[in-house]
């Protein structure tokens, strides 16, 4: 597939070729009901106006602040259709979040939902004083708006209808359509300057890919990643909008199953958190039903692995196998809508037994690796050329070598403009055209990418060993009992962690013990819930080398979440935040704690 030089160009491509047919579907009344193609262009086309009218243009800064709605596809592409930058913005940012990103990006126009984003984005923009142009999808009922003048969406588009209606300059390949930040996970978010090139070459080189699924017009997509962040922004948006694809809005995480049923996605793009989430969910349920039934999903996972692997099945095994597809396989499929392709995982490494599980069951996820330099996908596993424990081959035009140190180095046509007011660290990051992702890793003879760490992040024991805690962390959170973990050990002669208890764990020790109490923390102090979590440890130990294994750990009732400022808004741990909370805690499990 050709396709033009900007997205803008792009979407009218292809909102003429299906003017009538569905492309956005949002949540109205109990049901989906469809945008059509025509319809979101003459939004487009009246809300680019509209901006226009009020003196939005070529370069300005536009952020847009809202879940995941048609009105959020609206607005990105009416702001690139004046010439204008585009800069997301996370829902779940506080206010020094949104004062942060405003004030770096010198936005003058923000679109942004109502009333919950309000809370904390307009006393940011109050502060700033520094915003000209307010958009309200929904006006913010019951926040205190002050002096600041907010446009109703309606009037925008209104305004737009009254606008002049002369045409708007085509964007150049080389300009800046996005700014996206960051998720700060280490430090600082940084702006990342993403051209129409950029994402385009994003866009082609996943069309490559999916050409081997035989992805067609049509295709279903269920957006539940924020829009915010870039894997979403790229393969959940542009990447659908470029095939003429449909976009259903699913709710929140919370409504994840409902919603898979109701769209019945034919492509589903995950981070690898879910996808553990969803395992444990289907395991619980399985440990629930017990009997007869547990029985036949445990060889479904048994001999699906054995197939995968490319070891032999026996004769009974084989003449299983077709009936655990009608059983077990089918039914699992069904709970994800019935029609999947393939399930793709990005924006962190995907731990091999959470993907071995999905494709024993029939649903193949092809593991991908990616950074918002990069516009973001880098390789990506294929339907005929995968490998379960990689993070696949290079996309379509881009370059990638290993660097002497371990570092993965990307080339291309994907890799950003560069950092947004930060001349120095993009000299640091872009060097003679490559980009340095920071990130460790290796290739095989096949050219498959293996993640090792990050390379700011990899732990360094007092025996010089090198350990990436990412690795530690995947292996140890898909024991059941375990939500969350972070392992700490650098210049130490071994691992401590701190864990997080899985509620639903929690609770069933609570109903066993005959405890009155339902509050997790004070569940967590019980010597019982140690005592589990420590045996969990020891069996997660058995999957790690002598030295990544965990000695001493501390039970922590509190979950690392974004609202306490210790998960990222992409559900990355903040590393350095989480040591900084609690390094006493940590240095003290060397010296009088209890033993994994």
């Amino acid at each position: 597939m050709q396709l033009a030089s900007n997205l803008v160009d792009v979407f009218h491509a292809s909102a003429a070729a299906r003017p009538d047919r569905p492309f956005l579907w949002r949540k109205e009344s109990g049901s989906y009901e469809p945008v059509r193609w025509a319809e979101v262009q003459r939004a487009v086309i009246r809300l680019a106006r509209g901006l226009r009218a009020l003196g939005v243009g070529a370069g300005d800064r536009l952020v847009v602040c809202a879940e995941n709605r048609p009105e959020w596809f609206i607005a990105d592409l009416a702001a690139m259709t004046v010439g204008a930058v585009t800069v997301p913005a996370y829902t779940t940012n506080t206010k020094r979040d949104h004062r942060f990103v405003i004030e770096h990006s010198e936005a003058r126009a923000i679109v942004f939902s109502g009333r919950s984003v309000a809370r904390n984005l307009l006393p940011a923009v109050r502060e700033l004083g520094t915003v000209d142009v307010m958009i309200a999808i929904e006006m913010p009922e019951g926040v205190d708006t002050g002096d600041l003048t907010i446009t109703p969406w309606a009037e925008a588009l209104a305004r737009g209808d009254a606008a002049d209606d002369s045409p708007f300059a085509a964007p150049d390949a080389d300009d800046v359509a996005c700014i996206i930040y960051t998720s700060g996970s280490a430090g600082t978010p940084k702006g990342v300057m993403l051209t129409h090139r950029n994402v385009l070459a994003n866009v082609e080189g996943a069309l490559d890919l999916l050409e081997e699924l035989g992805v067609e017009e049509g295709e279903v997509f269920l957006s539940f990643l924020p829009l915010s962040h870039s894997y979403e922004h790229t393969a959940g948006q542009f990447l659908p909008m470029a095939i003429g694809a449909q976009i259903y809005y699913a709710e929140g995480v919370d409504t994840l199953t409902h919603n898979l049923l109701e769209a019945r996605p034919t492509l589903l793009t995950c981070v690898p958190r879910l996808y553990e989430v969803m395992r444990t969910r289907i395991l619980s349920g399985v440990k629930r039903a017990g009997g007869s039934k547990a029985w036949l999903f445990d060889q479904a996972v048994e001999i699906g692995t054995k197939r995968q692997e490319g070891r032999r099945l026996g004769l009974g095994e084989r003449l299983l196998d077709p009936v655990l597809d009608r059983l077990v396989r089918k039914k699992v499929n069904e709970r994800f809508g019935g029609r999947l392709k393939a399930m793709v995982s990005g924006g962190a490494p995907l731990n091999y037994d959470v993907g071995i599980f999905f494709a024993a069951l029939g649903l193949p996820i092809y593991q991908g690796y990616g950074q918002t330099e990069a516009a973001p996908v880098i390789t990506a596993n294929r339907p005929h050329h995968h490998k379960l424990a990689s993070v696949g081959l290079p996309l379509k035009n881009v370059e990638l070598k290993i660097a002497d140190d371990g570092e993965i180095l990307v080339s291309g046509p994907l890799v950003m403009q560069g950092y947004w007011k930060d001349p120095e660290t993009t000299a640091e990051t872009l060097v003679d055209g490559w980009l340095h992702t920071g990130d460790v890793g290796h290739r095989d003879d096949d050219g498959f990418l293996y993640i090792t760490g990050r390379k700011k992040e990899m732990i360094v024991n007092s025996g010089g060993d090198n350990i990436s805690p990412q690795r530690v962390e995947g292996v140890l959170t898909l024991e059941p009992e375990i939500a969350q973990v972070l392992v700490y050990g650098d210049r130490r002669p071994h691992l401590v962690a701190l864990v997080v208890p899985e509620d639903e764990f929690l609770q069933d020790y609570a109903r066993r013990e005959g405890l009155e109490t339902r509050d997790r923390t004070e569940i967590a102090r019980h010597d019982g819930v140690h005592k589990a979590l420590s045996q969990a440890i020891r069996r997660a130990n058995e999957h790690l080398s002598v030295i990544e294994r965990v000695r001493k750990f501390k039970v922590l009732a509190e979950p690392f979440t974004i609202e306490n400022g210790m998960l990222t808004p992409t559900l990355k741990p903040r590393r350095p935040i989480i040591i900084e909370r609690f390094e006493s805690t940590l240095e003290g499990l060397y010296d009088n704690a209890r033993a994994a």
